[in-house]
């Protein structure tokens, strides 16, 4: 890290927690401290002391297409011109909603909301006001946002931390947040045994990506999706990292899986703070003002945003060998990663490397990484230029502005940094 890094880094640590506005920013768990951005574009990060990054980051997945697409640039820049908040409805909230129904089927009705968090949160309480009631099942590992009856072993930053719950959250608000095991049926079945017709959906990440990427084992999402139906509960998939990066369609066309709800984020809106919940007509009903489920934004379809989430999806529309492409890219990092004898989880462009020889198959298996190890492993592709997650428990993205010479490289860089 260079010196203003350092500098601006003790200024922040006096105004804000850990001095980041995001606890994995924080660079704790590799025992380093974090640079300071200035500016990106492409596939590079550039820092305050002007070292340059290929970064693997993306902005933790919404970097599809590389950072400051020209494309996505310029149609912001016009929209700032026409004012940057109205707190009224505008024609592209329409258009984007149109857009993504056709990409995404099963969100027959949606909501703009700012985050992940806010969708996955407003999508439980649309299924707890849908079906009557009130407890949920959750995986362990899998992250929803830091809602409070989501913070049960809700991996990412928590499991970096090593604290399986927040404090600050009333026993009474996790009492009906039930836990099962990622890719374990038998786990989900007893929880459906033992609280019948009390259960009011299932929240799953489809390809958990926050302890580690960990894959859906063979038949694991069409049980889910099965169970649900057998018992009156709903079945929500937490997209806002693999939507429209697997597929246009997300983890649910990649696994020809409906769900009854989705939640939307990250690419959906280009690098911007927007995301989206919704799915069957009759469920989105149940929001206010048609229903009795309240949620509300100020800055909801923020213009700005929808602009950006548009002129990304027009873009990975128009051209869909990307995803064939990002793909391809991914494999050969795994390949390299594998040469090193380590453990890896690739979906599409979705990958981790684990500093395990065994399987990682859920959220314990995940547990078991030489977290240490990945440490050292950050610090050696820091030095050489490579930007990875700094955590051991998140996912490495690869973006259409990563080039064959760029993967070369890092792949040289990750048979010398291992």
């Amino acid at each position: 890290m260079g010196i203003r890094s350092e500098r601006l880094y003790e200024r922040a640590c006096k105004r804000m927690p850990g001095g980041v506005n995001s606890p994995v920013r924080s660079f704790r768990s590799v025992g380093k401290t974090p640079f300071f951005v200035e500016k990106a574009a492409g596939a590079f990060l550039i820092d305050v002391d002007h070292n340059r990054y290929l970064d693997y980051v993306c902005s933790w997945g919404p970097g599809i297409l590389g950072h400051a697409h020209p494309a996505v640039v310029d149609a912001v820049r016009r929209a700032c011109e026409k004012g940057l908040t109205y707190g009224a409805p505008t024609e592209k909230e329409v258009e984007l909603a149109e857009l993504v129904n056709e990409c995404v089927p099963s969100l027959e009705m949606m909501r703009l909301v700012s985050s992940g968090t806010e969708a996955c949160m407003s999508a439980i309480r649309a299924a707890r006001g849908f079906t009557g009631r009130d407890k949920i099942v959750k995986f362990e590992g899998c992250y929803h946002g830091h809602s409070d009856g989501l913070l049960v072993k809700a991996g990412s930053g928590l499991m970096t931390e090593s604290i399986p719950d927040s404090a600050g959250v009333p026993a009474g608000y996790a009492e009906n947040t039930l836990l099962a095991v990622y890719n374990d049926t038998e786990s989900v079945a007893r929880l459906f045994d033992a609280y019948r017709d009390q259960i009011a959906c299932v929240i799953v990440e489809p390809v958990a990506a926050n302890m580690g990427v960990v894959p859906p084992s063979e038949g694991f999402l069409s049980f889910l999706r099965r169970i649900t139906e057998e018992n009156g509960a709903l079945l929500i998939f937490d997209e806002v990292i693999t939507g429209f990066r697997l597929a246009l369609g997300g983890a649910q066309e990649y696994f020809g899986i409906r769900p009854d709800l989705s939640a939307f984020g990250k690419i959906i809106g280009g690098g911007m703070p927007l995301a989206a919940y919704g799915g069957r007509r009759d469920v989105m009903s149940c929001i206010a003002p048609l229903g009795p489920v309240y949620q509300a934004g100020t800055l909801s379809g923020n213009p700005i945003a929808v602009t950006a989430g548009l002129e990304t999806l027009r873009q990975l529309i128009a051209h869909p060998e990307l995803y064939r492409q990002i793909d391809e890219k991914a494999a050969r990092l795994e390949a390299a990663y594998r040469e090193k004898g380590l453990t890896v989880n690739r979906v599409g462009s979705l990958l981790s490397c684990f500093f395990t020889g065994d399987p990682v198959t859920d959220y314990r298996s995940a547990l078991r990484s030489d977290t240490k190890a990945f440490a050292s492993y950050f610090a050696n592709m820091l030095e050489r230029g490579i930007y990875v997650a700094p955590s051991q428990f998140e996912a490495m993205f690869v973006s259409a502005a990563h080039s064959d010479e760029m993967i070369e490289r890092t792949c040289r860089a990750i048979r010398e940094a291992i």
